[in-house]
């Protein structure tokens, strides 16, 4: 989000060949802009936390609201359409469901603010891709800046630097100067390793011995 809106990437790339140039840098102040969440988890509340810190209006959905999380961060839960229409960025955190498959498309991007920015590190399916691409080209959406992708599966996580990328979508995803991608690794950190490698020791442990598993996902049939 910070990177897209100071354009760092892109001074990164010029000051490397000694190109010191401020054309097409400009970004904006983001206190006072409001910001959308979809979705309010563990993740997204952090987020939250740290968005307020920059005096950022916070307006959220989520299907399970928190209005105590809500009175003590001074944000707002709002319909879909109502955060579209009023959002300078959209963060999407929500789980990949039926209901949320390609959440963000063609109808939804018509009813968002001209200019917005888009953040996914969610799911990539949660974004209908060729959407996100028509609303780059029109420029309704600004910027996006994305961690997944919603065809993955046979890029990320490799290197395939060597080779052509025969996906023509994900090609003109990375054509654009105000798209960010990268390769799922919103999570990745030195504790969130640690975390998840006694987490999963943890489950198998108590799956072992019998005992409840706390973490246990169940079918909603």
């Amino acid at each position: 989000m910070l990177s897209l809106n100071r354009k760092i990437h892109r001074a990164y790339s010029r000051t490397r060949d000694g190109n010191f140039s401020l054309n097409g840098l400009m970004g904006f102040d983001m206190h006072g802009k409001t910001v959308g969440i979809i979705g309010t988890g563990k993740i997204a509340r952090i987020l939250i936390h740290s968005l307020r810190g920059l005096g950022m209006e916070v307006l959220a959905h989520d299907i399970y609201p928190d209005e105590e999380f809500a009175a003590k961060e001074q944000i707002r839960y709002t319909t879909l359409d109502d955060l579209y229409r009023k959002s300078d960025i959209i963060s999407l955190h929500c789980p990949l469901t039926a209901a949320t498959r390609y959440l963000i498309n063609e109808d939804s991007i018509a009813k968002m603010k001209e200019g917005v920015m888009l953040i996914n590190t969610g799911r990539g399916q949660l974004i209908h891709t060729h959407s996100l691409i028509e609303g780059l080209k029109d420029k309704k959406i600004s910027a996006a800046g994305l961690d997944v992708y919603e065809e993955e599966g046979d890029y990320f996580y490799e290197d395939i630097s060597d080779e052509i990328i025969d996906d023509d979508v994900l090609a003109r995803l990375l054509s654009f100067n105000n798209v960010i991608v990268t390769s799922h690794q919103a999570f990745f950190t030195a504790e969130a390793m640690h975390n998840i490698a006694e987490t999963t020791l943890q489950n198998i442990t108590a799956f072992l011995e019998g005992k409840p598993l706390v973490n246990e996902v169940k079918s909603e049939g």
